[in-house]
């Protein structure tokens, strides 16, 4: 199940939405080094990842072993910088491209029924919840938390307020069954968010392939919480009613 597209026209261009992408591709490729070595990846997600056991005080100093032939993460106590670095640090090219897409696909309209600046705030909270909620899950865990997705599962939280009845245009694979059907974003993030808390229960942090899901519980729910705080309700209006707004009202409604 893989979303393609919406059908959700938008009043602003989402300046910020393409600026989270391409912040969250810099970093993948200038500071990780594309993963193209190990090693530099380790240490990137070493140094900037949100560690659960660090954020609550379990462990001031040791080390975490990354697996053979990689050098150990050195922990260090709380680095408050890494509630926010952890949000723009990848795993892998998969990890970096699904949630890059997933951005593109929600959050233009989230930022068209915020303005840029609130939207970056609605963000960035989300994220932060997101973090939250996984330290919360495992406060002893000594795996780096990283990665778009729990701020993006906010995103995504609020596009379930604003627009449950837009469908999304959705690819179905089962098996060597391949299908594009456009479903109601309800249906579509409601199923989501079940596989989330479902995973969250029978694959804890440390397995699953390391995801984080009690990362995208929370940041879904903090984005259903944020949502209506943060809207601005002229732009939201005129989504609903499917009016474009004026060059005058998208310039000093836009930006908050």
């Amino acid at each position: 199940m893989f979303p393609l597209r919406d059908e959700n026209p938008t009043n602003l261009t989402p300046f910020l939405t393409v600026a989270l992408i391409g912040a969250n591709v810099a970093v993948w490729i200038w500071v990780q080094g594309a993963g193209v070595s190990l090693s530099a990846l380790a240490d990137s997600v070493c140094r900037y990842g949100a560690i659960p056991i660090e954020i609550t005080g379990g462990a001031r100093t040791g080390t975490i072993d990354f697996g053979e032939g990689l050098p150990p993460c050195e922990l260090g106590g709380l680095r408050y910088t890494t509630l926010v670095t952890s949000m723009f640090l990848h795993g892998s090219w998969m990890h970096l491209l699904s949630n890059m897409w997933f951005m593109w696909v929600f959050a233009n309209n989230i930022e068209d029924s915020m303005g840029h600046l609130r939207f970056l705030a609605f963000y960035l909270l989300c994220g932060l919840a997101a973090i939250g909620a996984q330290v919360l899950a495992s406060p002893g865990a000594p795996v780096p938390t990283v990665g778009a997705s729990g701020a993006i599962s906010g995103v995504m939280g609020a596009y379930l307020v604003f627009f449950p009845r837009i469908r999304v245009y959705t690819l179905f694979i089962l098996i060597i069954f391949f299908r594009v059907i456009p479903v109601p974003a309800w249906f579509w993030l409601l199923l989501w968010f079940a596989i989330q808390v479902l995973s969250g229960y029978t694959a804890p942090m440390g397995e699953g392939g390391g995801v984080a899901f009690w990362a995208h519980v929370g940041g879904f729910v903090a984005g259903i919480v944020l949502a209506k705080p943060f809207e601005n309700r002229v732009l939201v209006s005129a989504k609903r009613r499917h009016v474009h707004l004026s060059p005058y009202e998208v310039r000093h409604r836009g930006w908050w």
